[in-house]
């Protein structure tokens, strides 16, 4: 019989959603928000440490909205990490916005602070300012906050956090979605906690979390009839979704160490194969591993990434490479890039696992066996 398919990061219930699913069938909210929205939003932020919480229908929800919020309009450079899910540059592209793209570091695969200054100086000389900055906090590893703070504070840059797939990670001891003017979490399906689909948007500042909630809700003025003097959105989450999420931030701490696990297991499995590196995790970060990603140098290890890919593909598990840098998008190939090759590099050579939190021992044997025998050429 075939092998059951290993996906790469797909959901893992506690246990506690159904029930909390069902208090929200018995309330008869079952439409955007309700009072499970609200208990989701006040116990994410008290986990988060921020006093704010906007429940939503996607993480690129928040982006779009931390980005209007953020006063940026149509024209104006926002400087994004090429190495990146689409989504962290669409919402600029959603506000006519002009996307600035900008190289990795080696060492965290994270959007690189030396370079955000270069392009930042470029922009001066030139006679005008660069907007804001979305920062990525990359497979689960936080951008450097401290340098990407000052440097927004000293030219006077809007710095908006893009932590769609760092629920659980840390930066010096501090939650990811604590960081910038506002933070975007996602809980897609694939994110080490879900409500199906979700995200919120995060806030130290009342009046934001107000406007976003007021345009997240169509824009609707007080009044006893519907009246809109704004264009607004659709954007709240289910009030079910929120239940579902209260049920997984049970166990968000549980999911990160077991996520972490499953990334020493490759690397003590994989790491000594010539060619094989895995993702770094900075010194002032602790990674949620959401995925783990290795690279692969051909020329040493004997076969490609796409090698690899193919035969984990062949024994029915998934994997796939790591996100394609913008710049080379189609759809994004007419915006600069201030680049040292760096992301490129990575697309051409990463890899993402399989990394499912309810994955067994032997499901990750499965993969880990399926790459050594690539190596030996089997």
């Amino acid at each position: 019989m075939k092998n059951i398919r290993l996906f790469l990061s797909p959901p893992h219930m506690s246990g506690g959603e159904e029930k909390l699913v069902h208090e929200a069938f018995l309330s008869n909210y079952i439409a955007p928000l309700g009072p499970q929205v609200d208990l989701f939003e006040a116990e994410l932020a008290r986990y988060l440490g921020v006093p704010y919480a906007v429940a939503l229908s996607s993480g690129t929800a928040a982006l779009h909205l931390s980005i209007l919020l953020a006063g940026i309009e149509p024209n104006d450079e926002v400087i994004c990490p090429t190495l990146t899910f689409s989504a962290s540059a669409n919402a600029i592209r959603y506000v006519g916005a002009m996307p600035i793209f900008i190289d990795s570091q080696e060492e965290t695969w994270n959007i690189d602070p030396d370079l955000v200054e270069e392009e930042i100086r470029q922009a001066s000389r030139n006679g005008h300012r660069i907007k804001a900055i979305i920062s990525v906090d990359l497979y689960g590893q936080c951008a450097d906050y401290l340098r990407l703070e000052k440097i927004c504070s000293d030219n006077g840059v809007v710095l908006i956090e893009d932590a769609a797939e760092a629920m659980g990670s840390t930066y010096q001891g501090k939650k990811a979605g604590k960081f910038g003017l506002m933070a975007a979490i996602s809980f897609n399906g694939n994110k080490i906690i879900t409500t199906s689909g979700g995200g919120m948007l995060m806030t130290s500042e009342e009046s934001l979390a107000r406007r976003a909630r007021y345009l997240s809700t169509q824009a609707r003025d007080p009044a006893p009839h519907y009246q809109h003097s704004e264009v607004g959105y659709n954007y709240r989450m289910s009030n079910v979704l929120a239940a579902i999420g209260r049920g997984q931030l049970t166990v968000i701490e549980d999911r990160v160490s077991r996520k972490r696990e499953i990334f020493s297991t490759y690397c003590q499995a994989l790491s000594s194969l010539p060619g094989i590196a895995f993702m770094p995790e900075a010194t002032f970060c602790r990674s949620n591993r959401w995925l783990t990603c290795l690279t692969v140098n051909p020329s040493l290890f004997g076969a490609t990434r796409e090698d690899i890919r193919i035969a984990l593909e062949s024994e029915n598990i998934e994997s796939r490479p790591v996100w394609k840098p913008m710049h080379l998008q189609p759809v994004f190939s007419s915006f600069r890039c201030r680049e040292r090759g760096i992301a490129q590099k990575l697309f051409a050579h990463g890899l993402c696992l399989p990394s499912g939190t309810q994955m067994s021992e032997g499901d990750q044997s499965r993969v880990i066996d399926c790459i050594l025998k690539v190596h030996a050429g089997k």
